[in-house]
C-alpha cells in the first residue's frame, strides 16, 4: 500500500476537530477537499471515521481507538522532517501563544516581552485569555505555553513547577477587619466573600479548610478574573482572597489592604505547561527558560 502523510494529517485534523468544515478550516484547504481526503481515509481503512447523528458527526469506535495513535506518529513524522538545529535567536522568526492567568500576564508578561525582544527583534508573543472550559488547544499546538495553578493530568501535556506564592485576603481600606490586630478564621468567615473562578465556582479549597474548623463562610458572587475580583472588593465590604503576588501593584493603585489569611493552607502553585511536541524544540525550551526567570522575577517563588 502506497502510503500518502497528508491523509494523515487530515484524519488528525477530522478526529480534533469532528466536522469536515472544522478540519478544513484548521489545515486551511476547502470544505470539497476535505471531503475528499475524507472519502481517500474510508477507503483506506474500511471504516467510516465520522458518521453524522442529526446535525453533528460523531466518530467511530475504530476512530476514538486510532486517535492518540494518530497524534503520535504525527509528532514522530515532525521529529524526522524537521532535524534538530543549533538556535539563534536574533535570526529568530516565529510567533508564540501564550495563554497565562491573568494575573501572570500583568506580573511576569512585561519582563518576558522585554526579555524576548532584547534577544530576538524578531519573536512576536501572543497572550490570550484562560477560557471558561478545559480546550485542548495545546495538544493541538495552538497555544505553546500555559501557565496557571492547574496541573495538567494529561499524559501527552508537560508541566512544570516553576513556584507559588501564599494566598492573602485583600479588602478596602477601612474595612471593620482592618481595625483589629489580627483577624481571626471566625471574622474571615462572617464577612461576605466573592470568589475568583473562570468557570463561575463559587466554592474552593478555602470551605473545605472552614469547614475543617467547623465554619462556613458566605460567597455572594464569583468573578471570572481577579482584577475583576478586585474591583468589587474598592467600594464595598466584600472580601476576596488571591495570590499575594497579585496585590502587590493592585494594593497600590487601587488603595486595597492586604491582610494575612487566617487558615493553614497549602501555598498555590505556578505550573508552566506545554505539549510534548516541544520537548526537544529549540525555540520552545529558549523561550521556556525566559518565561521561568520571568516569573521568579515578579515573585511566583
Amino acid at each position: 500500500m502506497q502510503l500518502d502523510l497528508n491523509l494523515l494529517t487530515a484524519l488528525d485534523a477530522l478526529l480534533e476537530e469532528g466536522s469536515v468544515a472544522g478540519a478544513a478550516a484548521r489545515l486551511h484547504v476547502t470544505a470539497p477537499a476535505m471531503s475528499r481526503s475524507l472519502g481517500r481515509i474510508r477507503r483506506t481503512t474500511g471504516d467510516q471515521i465520522l458518521v453524522r447523528t442529526g446535525r453533528t458527526m460523531t466518530p467511530t469506535p475504530y476512530a476514538v481507538a486510532v486517535r492518540e495513535q494518530v497524534h503520535e506518529l504525527l509528532d514522530q513524522v515532525r521529529g524526522v522532517l524537521a532535524p534538530s538545529r543549533e538556535l539563534d535567536p536574533a535570526t529568530l522568526e516565529r510567533t508564540f501563544t501564550l495563554r497565562w492567568h491573568d494575573s501572570l500576564v500583568a506580573l511576569g508578561g512585561p519582563a518576558l516581552l522585554a526579555a524576548v525582544r532584547e534577544r530576538a527583534p524578531g519573536v512576536r508573543l501572543r497572550f490570550v485569555a484562560e477560557s471558561s472550559t478545559d480546550t485542548p488547544e495545546l495538544r493541538r499546538g495552538e497555544v505553546d505555553l500555559e501557565a496557571n495553578a492547574n496541573r495538567p493530568s494529561a499524559a501527552d501535556i508537560r508541566a512544570e513547577h516553576v513556584g507559588e506564592t501564599r494566598l492573602v485576603a485583600v479588602v478596602r481600606q477601612g474595612h471593620p477587619l482592618t481595625r483589629t490586630r489580627t483577624v481571626t478564621a471566625q471574622q474571615y468567615a462572617a464577612a461576605e466573600h466573592v470568589t475568583v473562578s473562570r468557570r463561575g465556582n463559587l466554592g474552593n479549597a478555602l470551605d473545605d479548610a472552614l469547614a475543617r474548623l467547623g465554619l462556613t463562610r458566605r460567597v455572594v458572587a464569583a468573578v471570572p478574573t481577579e482584577a475583576a475580583a478586585l474591583e468589587f472588593a474598592r467600594g464595598t465590604d466584600l472580601l476576596v482572597t488571591v495570590p499575594e503576588i497579585t496585590t502587590r501593584t493592585a494594593a497600590a493603585d487601587l488603595g486595597l489592604a492586604v491582610l494575612p489569611l487566617p487558615l493553614e493552607l497549602p501555598s498555590a502553585p505556578v505550573y508552566l505547561s506545554w505539549h510534548q511536541r516541544y520537548d526537544t524544540d529549540h525555540a520552545h525550551t529558549w523561550l521556556r527558560a525566559l518565561a521561568r526567570t520571568a516569573l521568579a522575577t515578579c515573585g511566583a517563588s
